[in-house]
């Protein structure tokens, strides 16, 4: 990485200096895995200066970025992760962790993990709290999950439950140093990117959605290169990242180091059509009282069409359905026999019990 600019704007390096790597996005210059890796090691260390974190999250937010930028990104982030440590392979594991930033819906992946485990997957559900107030963490919080328990209780949940809440905040510990930059910058950043490919138990099958369809490919690619067993990344035509029942979803899929791409469209699936209103929710209540009534069976609208959608790709991706159609039937089996209402109500219990 050369240096073109003239002497007098010349400093002094320090630990953790990320001015080479900066001058080198600023001349167009994308970044190898192994600089990436540097880069973020000097932001997660906390070593990096807060402006220089915001230029280099700045530039690279300008296009989008290279599958060894996510990769050596994700690296450090895999590196420092406070590990969920379980007996699970990671082969069998599966997470529904997305990017958020795209229009909010209810609380779809959530929903579609507590069925997909409801149906016999084991799932590691990463999330966290959204800006909304209304995520994946407060949802589960209303619905009476003890989101904040330590590893072991998140252990016993995975194994009697079969489904585990990674509440972000406490297994991310070096993420913290990029926390203050990313909140004063206001627009989402590689960080969006890097969470949902760092599952804290190591989960090798997943269902990604992604808030801009120009980063499907390139973060499927990044699931291959990372090792993933199977990896569905995806976006709807109408904007969410989610699989919607409103529109056709692109999807990426990720199996043993491949890619292929296709369109899953709801109506080919036998799924009503809904408008975008029908699936949003007012407040944190609302979403919690809806994700209640899809769980247990007595909400039979396009919010339950959309979970089914969901829970399908997710067995699809955990190697339980062949396709799409059987998975949401698998799904609505799920939770008509009373098994997905029984899933949620034993994580309740799982992540209160004082043993």
């Amino acid at each position: 990485m050369t240096d073109h600019h003239p002497s007098e704007f010349a400093r002094p390096g320090h630990p953790g200096d990320l001015t080479p790597y900066l001058k080198h996005l600023l001349e167009g210059g994308t970044l190898p895995e192994d600089a990436a890796r540097s880069a973020f090691e000097a932001i997660m260390t906390g070593s990096a200066h807060h402006a220089e974190m915001g230029a280099l999250l700045a530039l690279l937010a300008t296009r989008v970025p290279t599958v060894d930028e996510l990769v050596g990104a994700a690296g450090v982030m895999r590196d420092k992760v406070d590990r969920l440590e379980t007996d699970v392979p990671a082969e069998e594991l599966l997470d529904t962790a997305g990017t958020g930033g795209a229009p909010k819906v209810f609380n779809v992946s959530t929903a579609a993990a507590i069925v997909a485990a409801s149906a016999g997957v084991k799932v590691a559900k990463h999330g966290n709290r959204s800006r909304t107030g209304r995520g994946s963490a407060e949802v589960l919080e209303a619905l009476g999950v003890d989101v904040d328990a330590g590893r072991e209780v998140q252990l016993r949940c995975l194994e009697e439950t079969g489904v585990a809440f990674c509440f972000a905040i406490h297994h991310h510990p070096a993420a913290r140093h990029a926390m203050p930059v990313r909140k004063a910058l206001g627009f989402p950043t590689i960080f969006n990117l890097l969470g949902p490919l760092t599952n804290p138990a190591g989960a090798g099958r997943q269902i990604m959605g992604v808030y801009a369809d120009r980063f499907v490919r390139p973060v499927a690619d990044a699931h291959a290169r990372l090792g993933a067993v199977r990896a569905l990344v995806f976006h709807a035509a109408d904007g969410l990242d989610e699989f919607s029942i409103a529109a056709p979803t692109h999807v990426a899929d990720v199996r043993d180091g491949s890619v292929e791409e296709y369109q899953v469209d709801p109506r080919e699936l036998g799924l009503r059509a809904a408008t975008f209103e029908e699936l949003q929710v007012r407040d944190l209540d609302h979403a919690a009282t809806l994700v209640r009534s899809i769980l247990d069976g007595s909400e039979q609208g396009s919010p339950r069409d959309m979970t089914l959608l969901n829970a399908a790709a997710a067995l699809v991706a955990a190697g339980r359905a062949d396709d799409f159609e059987s998975g949401v039937g698998m799904a609505a089996q799920a939770i008509d026999s009373g098994a997905t209402a029984a899933t949620l109500a034993a994580l309740v219990e799982a992540s209160n019990r004082a043993d």
